[in-house]
C-alpha cells in the first residue's frame, strides 16, 4: 500500500478485527467485515482504521503469540465467500446462529468459534477436493503458491502439529524426526504425495483468507480509508520459523523487561530473542520478506515493542522472573574492570554469587536445623565450617531449584536468594575468564548494603560507564536494523516505543522518519510537583497520539477508576478545558463529575486538536459519545487485555452492537463527525 503523506493530520480509530461483528459474520469479527466498518468510518470522518496483529496464532487468543509470521488467522475468513462454500448456507447459518451473542458485549467464544470454522474448512474442501488440487497444479491456486514460498513451510508445520494434536513441535512424537528439520526435508514433505492434499488444504485456505483480506483493505483505500497494522517483534518458541529456521533465534535467551513499579520482578515473556548477527549475514532478509508481505494490506504498521531493536532484555532460559536479565547488546564487566575498581577476587564472588545463609532455610522449616542442613546440600555446598553455601555449579536457573522439589517455604526463599546478587554472569572473555553485567536491582541486594561507601561509590561509576557504553551500542544496532527494514517498504513506520527509553531514541526515529506513540494519560512532567500533564500544544508532530492503549484500561474506565481529582483538573489545564466549560462539567467543587456521552463528547474534541500526524482512539472511546444509548455494561468490560493475567475475557472483547447498527445512527456518526472536522487537515513545523 501506498505510505501515508506526512503532511496531513488524520484522525482514526484502533479496533481487533474479531470485534467487528456484522449480521453476517460467524459470531466474530471477519476480514470481510472491515468493509461495513469503512462505510461507518468515512460517514464519521474517522480516516484510518488501526488493527491488532492479524497473524494465525493456533489455539492461542493473543493476537501477539503469533506461530507464522506471514499465515492469516483463519478465525477471520468469511465463509460465505468462498466460492466453492456455495452448498454449505445451511451449515454457515448454523455456525452463525450458535455464535450470536445473548447479551450486547458478550465476549466471544475464541476456541469454539475456531473449531468449528476449522471442521466447515475441511468440509468444504474435502468435497471441492478435486477441482482445488487441479487449481493448486494449473490455476490461481498454482500462481498464489508460486508467489507465497512461505506457505510451504507453514502447510508442513500445521499439518504436523493437527497430527500431533496440536502439541509444540518440541514434543512432537508423530514425525519427530521433523523436530529439526532441514530445508531440504521440509520441501520433501511437501511434496510427498500421500501427505500433498493436508499440505493443499492450508494453502487453500490462506489463498481465500489474503483475497479477503485484501478485498477489504482495498474497499478502504477507494474509499479514503487508511489501514495501519500492527508487527509483533517477537515470535512464539512454537512458531513455523523458529521450527524452520532456528538459526535467526537465540533459544537460550528469553526476551523479557527489567523490573518496574508495576513488576517488581520484572517480566519474561517466553520468546526467544532474534540473533540478530545471524540475520544481518542475511541482510535481514526474513524481516524483509515479513514486512513486503504486510505491505500489501497495509498503509502504515505499528512496530511492537521498538525499543526491542535497541536492546532487548534477554533472560537465560530456565529464569521465571526478569530479575537476572541482561540487555542484548551489552556492555560487559570483566573482572580486569573489576580489579581496577578496587575489588579482590574473594569480594568479586561475594558479590556475583549468592550466598546463602543456614538460618534463612532453617527459619522456613521451624527452626530444624539439620533438616535445613539436609535441604541446603541438595543445591549448596557449604563454604567450609561456616553457616554459608553457595549454589553447586550445576544450578544454571530457578528450574534447577523448582526441580528439586522442596517445600514450597524453602522454594520461595532459596528462589529470593538465587536473584540476590549483584552481578549477572553474562558468558566468557576470549580466555575463559567470566564476564558480568550489572543486576538491574543491584542497590537492593545483600552484597550492596555490606561493601563501603566507597566501593558503592566505584561501583556505582563503573556500572555508569558501561551504560554510556551501552547506549552507543543500541543506537548503533537499532540505526543498522531499523534503517534497512524501514527502507525496505512503503508504508509509514509507528513505533509503540513505551517504557524506559533509551538516550538515543528520540534521534533514531527522527532520522528515519518513525512516529512516535504518544498515550495522553501518561504524558506527563513526572520529574515536577504533582506530575502535570503535559499541555496539549506540546505534542510533537511525529507522533501517533492515543487516549488507550489495548493493554490498558479504557478511556471511560480510566476516568471512573484511576484518575483523582486533582489529576482531573491538571487533565483540564493541559486540554484547555477552563472556565464556563469547567463549571458545566463540574458543578460540585471537589466531585469528579460521572462519565457520561457530553463529557465523552468535550474530551474527545479536545483531545483531537493534538498537532501529531495520528489521533488513533480506539472504538470503545469514540463510542462514548452515546454511552447513555448503549446496553448498560461495565467500564471493565470494554477492555481488551488485561497483562499478566489468563483469562477468557482476554482478547476476545466485541462491539455492544453489530456494525450495522453503529452506520444506521445518525445521532453517533453526527457527534463523531462534529469532532473529526475539529482536527485540523494540514500540519505545519
Amino acid at each position: 500500500m501506498k505510505c501515508l503523506p506526512l503532511n496531513q493530520a488524520l484522525c482514526g480509530t484502533a479496533v481487533p478485527v474479531s470485534a467487528l461483528y456484522s449480521q453476517k459474520s460467524c459470531g466474530v469479527g471477519e476480514f470481510s467485515d472491515l468493509i461495513p466498518f469503512a462505510d461507518f468510518c468515512k460517514k464519521a470522518g474517522l480516516r484510518i482504521i488501526q488493527l491488532l496483529p492479524v497473524n494465525d496464532t493456533g489455539t492461542d487468543s493473543s493476537p501477539y503469540n503469533a506461530l507464522s509470521a506471514f499465515a492469516l488467522h483463519p478465525l477471520y475468513i468469511c465463509l460465505d465467500d468462498i466460492p466453492e462454500a456455495h452448498t454449505f448456507k445451511a451449515e454457515i447459518k448454523k455456525i452463525r446462529t450458535a455464535f450470536e451473542p445473548h447479551t450486547p458485549g458478550e465476549r466471544f467464544r475464541y476456541r469454539d468459534i475456531l473449531h468449528e470454522k476449522n471442521v466447515l474448512l475441511h468440509a468444504i474442501f474435502n468435497k471441492a477436493e478435486s477441482q482445488i488440487i487441479a487449481d493448486s497444479q494449473t490455476g490461481e491456486l498454482a500462481e498464489w503458491i508460486q508467489a507465497n514460498p512461505w506457505i510451504i513451510e507453514y502447510a508442513v508445520f500445521k499439518n504436523i502439529k493437527r497430527q500431533n494434536y496440536y502439541a509444540s513441535w518440541k514434543d512432537w512424537k508423530e514425525c519427530a524426526g521433523m523436530r529439526s528439520p532441514s530445508t531440504a526435508k521440509i520441501a520433501a514433505a511437501w511434496n510427498d504425495p500421500v501427505l500433498k492434499r493436508e499440505h493443499l488444504f492450508y494453502a487453500w485456505v490462506q489463498m481465500h483468507l489474503h483475497k479477503q483480506l485484501l478485498k477489504a483493505v482495498t474497499y478502504c483505500a477507494n474509499n479514503g480509508i487508511a489501514v495501519k497494522g500492527d508487527i509483533p517483534i517477537l515470535m512464539n518458541e512454537d512458531s513455523v520459523e523458529v521450527w524452520a529456521h532456528p538459526e535467526y533465534f537465540r533459544s537460550d535467551l528469553r526476551a523479557g523487561s527489567p523490573p518496574d513499579g508495576d513488576n517488581p520482578t520484572g517480566q519474561n515473556w517466553g520468546f526467544p530473542i532474534y540473533n540478530w548477527v545471524n540475520l544481518k549475514a542475511t541482510g535481514y532478509r526474513w524481516w524483509k520478506e515479513r514486512l513486503a508481505h504486510a505491505s500489501q494490506y497495509y498503509h502504515a504498521y505499528r512496530l511492537d515493542h521498538i525499543l526491542g531493536f535497541f536492546r532487548i532484555w534477554a533472560i537465560t532460559e530456565g529464569e521465571t522472573t526478569g530479575i537476572l536479565g541482561k540487555p542484548i547488546p551489552y556492555a560487559e564487566i570483566t573482572i580486569e574492570d573489576l580489579k581496577k575498581a578496587g575489588f579482590s577476587k574473594s569480594r568479586i564472588r561475594w558479590m556475583a554469587e549468592p550466598h546463602i545463609n543456614t538460618d534463612i532455610v532453617q527459619n522456613a522449616v521451624n527452626g530444624d536445623y539439620l533438616y535445613a542442613h539436609g535441604l541446603l546440600r541438595k543445591v549448596a555446598d557449604r563454604i567450609g565450617t561456616e553457616e554459608l553455601w553457595l549454589f553447586k555449579a550445576e544450578i544454571q536457573s530457578e528450574a534447577d531449584i523448582h526441580r528439586c522439589e522442596f517445600p514450597p517455604e524453602v522454594e520461595t526463599v532459596l528462589r529470593q536468594k538465587w536473584t540476590d546478587r549483584m552481578l549477572v554472569k553474562a558468558g566468557k572473555d576470549l580466555h575463559g575468564a567470566a564476564v558480568y553485567t550489572a543486576a538491574y536491582l543491584y542497590r537492593n541486594t545483600t552484597a550492596w548494603g555490606t561493601l563501603s561507601e566507597d566501593e558503592q561509590r566505584q561501583f556505582a561509576l563503573l556500572v555508569e560507564e558501561k551504560e554510556l557504553m551501552q547506549n552507543q551500542l543500541w543506537a548503533a544496532q537499532a540505526g543498522d536494523v531499523l534503517s534497512e527494514l524501514c527502507d525496505s517498504v512503503d508504508m509509514q513506520p509507528c513505533a509503540e516505543d513505551l517504557g524506559a527509553k533509551p538516550a538515543a531514541l528520540p534521534a533514531v526515529l527522527e532520522n528515519l522518519h518513525i512516529l512516535s506513540l504518544r498515550v495522553f494519560r501518561w504524558e506527563r512532567e513526572w520529574g515536577k510537583n504533582g506530575a502535570p500533564f503535559i499541555p496539549l500544544q506540546d505534542y510533537p508532530k511525529a507522533a501517533v497520539a492515543v487516549t488507550s492503549v489495548h493493554d490498558s484500561s479504557t478511556m471511560r474506565e480510566w476516568w471512573e477508576q484511576e484518575l483523582s481529582y486533582v489529576d482531573m483538573r491538571s487533565f483540564f489545564d493541559a486540554l484547555h478545558i477552563d472556565g464556563k466549560m469547567r463549571k458545566t462539567l463540574c458543578p460540585i467543587e471537589g466531585e469528579k463529575p460521572a462519565y457520561t456521552a457530553d463529557l465523552a463528547v468535550v474530551l474527545l474534541s479536545a483531545l483531537v486538536k493534538v498537532p501529531s500526524m495520528l489521533a488513533i482512539f480506539p472504538v470503545q472511546d469514540w463510542l462514548g459519545v452515546i454511552i447513555d444509548e448503549l446496553p448498560k455494561s461495565k467500564a471493565c468490560e470494554e477492555r481488551i487485555n488485561v497483562p499478566g493475567t489468563v483469562s477468557k475475557s482476554n482478547w476476545t472483547y466485541r462491539l455492544p452492537l453489530p456494525i450495522e447498527t453503529f452506520g444506521k445512527n445518525k445521532e453517533l456518526i453526527k457527534r463523531l463527525r462534529n469532532i473529526t472536522s475539529l482536527r485540523h487537515t494540514e500540519l505545519t513545523d
